[in-house]
């Protein structure tokens, strides 16, 4: 293809980069869809430095910033104001510091800096250098000390460090790195912290770190392959509980003990995985949630009597960001369903009720007519125990009857885990387009065991895009379904699943959408940062390797293009330093000698996927656009 016909093709709308995209997007789909782009959410952060009120992320303009609400449903009052969303607000347990640490990149690049903002005088000061990677800023429970972690060594491995707010420029490596290490806990009497490795996702392990000394020792050491997830320590810090999968596929809330180094399960009989916990501040009650199948329920656990059970009381959904009142008395958290956006709730102990701080706005839409949607399971190609694998999917069923057209949308990673939550887009797909979506979680996916996250690994890579193929077989025999209309949509990993789901069963799906995708592994692995080089390689093999480089090259998108003939949409960030923007350039060019119709879109001030409102609303409404005309139209 000729380069100065490309550069043609192309044109610009602001930050927007836009190639075979209409001009003009019909006013019918703009006026429509207005409504569903107005949501709002709003996201626990922290309690404020008196106790009385919540700071929360939430937006009310462009991007996300952090209000404060003194109180429940009141209004929001924001705080921060800037181009670029604002990531966490941490409050310090100091009675002379009134503000709260957070972290800012700059256009979705993932460089995230260190801020602290004063809520005296409504001042924000960067404590990072603004130029390395800065992550996460956990406060000592009491002073004005906090740790961090930085690749500001060599830009690949990532150290920690120990900072005071009130000795700026003073900041001491407490850890050197090899790898990715990151700090996520202090001691109660702020000589130790907690650190972690992770390797991969089926492989991790946390130490405990003298800050002083510098010296660490690792918590429950092993050969075996270990995921843990969150830690902390227990009151008197002669112990720790955490979670991990020693000797399980699910990962189980246990506890440490320090001195004999034993250890006891604590949620043997729940076979889900445990994903966040957290103490009360007199180290009374432990606050768990499981994932049941896409699904939190959260629990509440007696630490004296090791007893455990279900939190009533809590609505349905996605349960998360758990964060005790200093007072122990009352639990913070965002819910979120199918049907209502994030919002903070707050369970009293004595009231035994929760109290709904935040009445996140929907844009005027009755929520309760949204498609709430059930767990299907469909069989693949391979076997278990002598029967056909079967693979959970959710799916979303539009109002009325049949047979309807089916979007796939299917999830990166890849070992994130599709769940229902509140999802403007979707819903307009839903009640206004009346298209079904499925929602798989094909292996490689988390919440099923480590077994299962571990099928797709290396050179059983298009395993989990044969799954695919057992979800068009279910399309096919399902009489509500229209299996000659079917496309598919995704991200990061999930775009890679996009082109290579189009290339293998081209026949039967229509057209495709595939946003900051994986086109090359090989490409991919040599291009994406430094410091997330290796993590990858783990899931996806080592392209150093000739006989994986020779395989990774044989299953890529970019060397198999030539099959892919359908319709599709390649959207991608400027600035991702997950998926470069090389990745989609080049398919980009591959496609489009193929003679289909191919749109492109690319936004200068984005990183890995859109957080910016204006250019989100482009993206979502030329998706829909792209939808009508190449699903829809006969």
């Amino acid at each position: 293809m000729d380069a100065t016909l490309t550069m043609a093709q192309r044109r610009e709308e602001g930050n927007l980069v836009l190639e075979g995209v209409p001009e003009v997007i019909p006013q019918n789909i703009i006026d429509r869809f207005k409504q569903y782009q107005n949501t709002r959410f709003a996201a626990f952060r922290d309690w404020t430095p008196d106790g009385k009120g919540i700071l929360i992320g939430s937006r009310f303009a462009d991007v996300s910033q952090v209000h404060r609400v003194d109180m429940p449903g009141g209004a929001r009052h924001q705080l921060t104001f800037f181009d670029e969303p604002v990531r966490g607000a941490a409050v310090p347990d100091d009675e002379n510091l009134k503000g709260f640490l957070f972290r800012k990149d700059l256009g979705g690049s993932e460089q995230f800096q260190l801020f602290y903002y004063d809520m005296l005088n409504g001042e924000s000061t960067m404590l990072s250098d603004g130029e390395n990677q800065f992550g996460s800023g956990i406060w000592a429970n009491k002073g004005s000390r906090y740790v961090y972690r930085s690749n500001k060594r060599n830009g690949k491995d990532y150290d920690v460090y120990l900072a005071d707010l009130n000795a700026p420029g003073k900041d001491k490596m407490i850890f050197e790195g090899e790898g990715a290490w990151y700090p996520f806990g202090w001691c109660n009497d702020d000589s130790h912290i907690l650190m972690g490795n992770y390797v991969s996702a089926t492989n991790s392990k946390f130490y405990v770190l003298n800050i002083e000394s510098g010296d660490y020792y690792q918590v429950n050491p092993s050969d075996e392959e270990i995921a843990y997830g969150g830690a902390i320590f227990n009151k008197t810090d002669d112990g720790l509980f955490f979670i991990s999968d020693e000797n399980e596929q699910f990962t189980k809330l246990r506890y440490y003990d320090l001195e004999s180094k034993k250890q006891t399960l604590l949620t043997g009989n729940l076979d889900w995985n445990v994903e966040e916990i957290e103490l009360s501040k007199d180290g009374s009650k432990l606050a768990f949630t499981a994932n049941e199948g896409g699904i939190n329920t959260l629990y509440i656990m007696d630490t004296e009597t090791l007893s455990y059970s279900k939190l009533e009381g809590v609505p349905k959904g996605q349960v998360y960001g758990l964060s005790f009142h200093p007072d122990g008395n009352k639990l913070a958290m965002t819910v979120n369903s199918s049907q209502y956006p994030s919002d903070v709730f707050v369970y009293d102990f004595n009231s035994k009720e929760s109290v709904r701080w935040t009445y996140s706005e929907v844009g005027g839409l009755n929520t309760s007519v949204f498609s709430d949607p059930e767990i299907i399971e469909f069989e693949t190609f391979d076997e278990v125990d002598g029967k056909k694998r079967k693979i959970p999917a959710f799916y979303y069923k539009p109002p009325g009857d049949g047979p309807f057209p089916v979007l796939v949308n299917i999830h990166g990673g890849p070992e994130s885990q599709h769940a229902p939550y509140f999802n403007p887009f979707f819903q307009y797909i839903l009640q206004e387009l009346n298209i079904a979506i499925l929602a798989p979680n094909v292996r490689g996916s988390s919440g099923y065991g480590k077994e299962y996250i571990k099928l797709d690994n290396g050179f059983k890579r298009e395993d989990s895009v044969k799954d695919i193929g057992g979800l068009l077989d279910w399309i096919e025999n399902n009489p509500e379904l229209d299996a000659s209309k079917i496309a598919v949509g995704g991200g990061s990993y999930g775009g890679y699943m996009v082109y290579a789901s189009m290339i293998m069963f081209g026949d039967r799906i229509k057209c495709g959408v595939s946003s900051v995708g994986i086109s090359n592994f090989v490409t991919f692995l040599k291009n994406t940062k430094s410091y997330r080089r290796d993590l990858r390689r783990v899931e996806y093999g080592d392209e150093r390797d000739p006989e994986m480089n020779a395989f990774l090259e044989k299953i890529s998108p970019t060397n198999n293009a030539k099959k892919l003939t359908q319709p599709i949409y390649i959207v991608q960030g400027a600035n991702d330093p997950r998926v470069p923007l090389s990745e989609a350039e080049q398919m980009l060019e591959k496609v489009k000698s193929n003679g289909q119709d191919v749109w492109y879109l690319m936004a200068k001030d984005e990183g890995h996927g859109f957080r910016k409102k204006a250019n989100r609303d482009y993206y979502l409404t030329t998706y829909l656009m792209f939808l009508e005309k190449h699903l829809l139209e006969k």
